[in-house]
């Protein structure tokens, strides 16, 4: 059996469901949105239609899709929603995909990186960089181990990774297509602004945080403590508020950043459950939430547009999930549906969300059947909406 969180589930005990369920779709007409979930043991991606109504998930004709590679652990969309790109962890790649109007993928290229195990990827709004974290820098590797790299591959204009005539090469730094980082970096996320990313780096229990250059260079800006085994992260739409998980002491760290990039930390840790392994901020910046992978569960909070303090929503402390969730995903185009990938279940749960409180409750069929040991999800929209969520 694969593990793809490289140390996140030290804390988990593993066991096998394989559940699978029936959905009924409301129609074609109802389709909004299109969510990819890779599945780290048979290197596939299945695709999956949203019905915008019920908020369930329906395979797309001749899904699932291979990888590319092997043990996909993580894939994004870009902000037009015409590519896709998944790390392939264990074959050190990041391929890219096209997506049709039907939501099918077709691949483009695949692209190594300098390093080796690439953990975790994010790109920008503008849809011009694309940021791969990786476990080890060149010339290091498990049997003798040392710091990790941000990568920056750019994006060119038909989505691929590259530029023309140099497809597959990274923004250089000096003599090296690396930026480092410290050891074991499992998180990345850049700023809706574009302007700064930050890594998480599991081992040190740092933060390091980069500005963005003209020419996609990084510089930077510092390494700042976090938590003790900080594993994922991710920024509100302002650009105000940056929050990371920390799974060995149970507990979300909020951040505020500042206007050169650096960081300050809220005063207090907030409370999650057990081992909290993924964190989404919903698209209008009001709410986050935090998929607990021991607890198979997910902490609702909402987040205070002055401060960025988070408050557990009333009623309850978290809401039920498949076992062993390892994302969490907000549908992006109306900001109603929340979906975790259960990499113990092997399923993806669904969840309702209620923009005026942001409480979840499950939607109907959930969960819905994915491939083995389900690690991570990206969405598109796709059609009309008859709402569409305003940012910050």
């Amino acid at each position: 059996m694969k593990f793809s969180k490289f140390g996140r589930m030290a804390l988990a005990s593993v066991v096998s469901l394989g559940l699978g369920f029936g959905v009924i779709a409301c129609g074609p007409s109802n389709t909004l949105d299109f969510v990819y979930v890779t599945s780290s043991k048979q290197d596939q991606i299945n695709v999956y239609k949203v019905d915008s109504q019920a908020g369930a998930l329906i395979p797309i004709p001749n899904s699932p899709y291979k990888s590319g590679g092997t043990n996909p652990v993580a894939d994004a969309t870009s902000p037009n929603g015409k590519n896709l790109y998944v790390v392939n962890h264990d074959s050190n790649t990041i391929v890219a995909f096209s997506i049709s109007t039907d939501g099918s993928l077709s691949q483009q290229q695949s692209c190594p990186t300098p390093g080796t195990l690439p953990t975790q990827l994010a790109i920008n709004r503008a849809g011009t960089y694309l940021y791969v974290v990786e476990t080890y820098q060149p010339g290091f590797n498990a049997k003798t181990p040392g710091p990790g790299a941000l990568v920056v591959f750019p994006i060119n204009a038909t989505g691929q990774l590259g530029v023309t005539g140099s497809l597959c090469t990274p923004v250089a730094n000096g003599d090296n297509a690396f930026f480092p980082v410290g050891n074991n970096p499992v998180g990345v996320n850049v700023t809706a602004s574009n302007t700064y990313v930050y890594v998480a780096n599991k081992s040190d229990a740092t933060l390091s945080a980069f500005q963005v250059g003209s020419t996609g260079a990084l510089t930077s800006v510092g390494s700042f403590p976090v938590g003790v085994a900080p594993n994922a992260l991710a920024s509100d739409p302002t650009s105000k508020f940056l929050y990371v998980t920390d799974g060995a002491a149970n507990q979300m760290i909020g951040f505020l950043i500042q206007l050169n990039g650096t960081l300050i930390a809220m005063q207090t840790p907030f409370k999650t459950d057990n081992l909290p392994d993924a964190i989404a901020v919903d698209p209008r910046g009001i709410y986050v939430y935090v998929a607990n992978y021991n607890a198979n569960d997910v902490s609702a909070y909402t987040i205070d547009r002055a401060t960025g303090n988070a408050t557990q929503i009333a009623g309850t402390s978290a809401y039920s999930v498949d076992a062993g969730p390892l994302c969490v995903l907000i549908e992006p185009a109306e900001a109603r549906f929340v979906y975790t990938m259960n990499f113990l279940g092997n399923t993806v749960s669904g969840l309702r969300l209620t923009p005026s409180t942001g409480a979840l409750a499950p939607v109907q069929n959930t969960p819905f059947k994915a491939g083995g040991q389900p690690t991570c999800g990206a969405a598109i929209t796709h059609g009309n909406h008859a709402i569409e969520v305003i940012q910050p």
